[in-house]
């Protein structure tokens, strides 16, 4: 029985699914660059006719990669425009039906209907609402289901091995609105889906001397499920959001947040590995233990990484953000250690976005 605080019932992201011009190749991409292992696949072999797609975990974390077969399906449309990027941000929940009629009742428009597929190992319930540009949210009602995703897929078989690169979880995920839009998708995730705003960042937290966005981060009764989102405000010059919004072609999902225990470890073996990161200049750590106080790491060791310190009334967190992992400039990853801290690095928006800014003149968009 859901809680009166959750009132769909939801229990975390059940995965995230990309859609990609070629998934084999994003899969090889995410495996020997983020360590996720591939563990499942569907595509002609197992009789479908029209897509591939690629389950890789590690841990708490699954992304579902998905490419079309057919260069006149939706999914070939999906990526002309947007490049590769995310589509589904799925929400693990205990019935899929019950939370798709919620959702429709306090006015979601609905994508698909609660369907039940069945195999060997059992039954998968799924129903899709639709959110912020052509992103989307899937219900999916799996406890009962022993295959290796859902019916359909397959099991890698030998397993490719995978680096280790600490990653554990999905911490949150941000996506990026149009200029005025910011308040319609939290009165989205507030009616619908039953969020409440956590946090507000406005203009004055998150600014420049050239550009500035807003922020409100939602999150679902739990607290397990963490949903900041995005819109440009004025400045003199063009915003990150304003960049991404005109390279993805419309809203979308900007980054994913993934957690780690050991952030240079992580990061080391990312490098290592070939993601790219933004670079923050030395002087940020000049006085970082005169704004953060006293913390575990190393300064020198984390000046040498580039990583990003912020304290809250709870404790701490560490976090770096990699330059975009396609080539448009719109998604990236972030990794993030938290100790204690429940903040989203609010001490480190200027130096952030001023080292986004000098990847941005970089590349002639600022």
């Amino acid at each position: 029985m859901a809680s009166t605080s959750d009132p769909l019932d939801l229990h975390g992201i059940d995965y995230v699914e990309f859609y990609v011009s070629n998934a084999r190749q994003a899969a090889h991409f995410y495996r020997t660059a983020l360590g996720l292992t591939p563990v499942a696949y569907t595509g002609l072999e197992t009789g479908v006719r029209d897509r591939v797609s690629y389950l890789l975990v590690r841990r708490n974390v699954r992304f579902l990669i998905t490419a079309p077969l057919l260069p006149n399906h939706a999914i070939a449309a999906h990526v002309a425009r947007h490049g590769d990027g995310v589509k589904d941000i799925a929400l693990h929940v205990r019935n899929a039906v019950a939370a798709y009629e919620a959702a429709l009742c306090n006015g979601a428009h609905g994508v698909m209907e609660p369907t039940v597929s069945e195999d060997e190992h059992g039954r998968i319930v799924k129903a899709t609402i639709a959110t912020y540009g052509d992103t989307v949210h899937s219900f999916v009602e799996r406890d009962r289901y022993e295959g290796p995703f859902m019916p359909g897929f397959q099991v890698i078989k030998p397993r490719p091995e995978a680096p280790e690169t600490g990653l554990a979880a999905i911490d949150h995920i941000v996506g990026n609105v149009e200029e005025g839009a910011m308040e319609q998708w939290v009165a989205f995730y507030r009616d619908v889906l039953g969020f409440k705003q956590l946090i507000h960042f406005d203009d004055k937290d998150i600014s420049t001397e050239y550009s500035a966005l807003m922020s409100k981060v939602m999150q679902n009764g739990t607290g397990r499920i963490k949903f900041p989102i995005n819109e440009p405000a004025d400045g003199r010059r063009k915003s990150q959001i304003e960049e991404f919004l005109d390279y993805y072609g419309g809203p979308g999902v900007q980054h994913i947040a993934l957690a780690t225990g050991d952030i240079c470890a992580t990061v080391d073996a990312l490098r290592s590995a070939g993601i790219p990161f933004i670079n923050v200049p030395g002087a940020y750590y000049d006085d970082l233990e005169q704004r953060v106080g006293a913390i575990d790491e190393s300064i020198e060791t984390l000046r040498e990484r580039h990583i990003l310190v912020d304290r809250d009334e709870e404790g701490y967190l560490l976090q770096i953000f990699s330059q975009p992992l396609v080539d448009r400039p719109t998604l990236f990853i972030e990794i993030i250690q938290r100790k204690g801290s429940r903040g989203f690095g609010k001490g480190n928006f200027k130096a952030l976005f001023e080292a986004i800014e000098r990847e941005q003149a970089r590349r002639g968009n600022l």
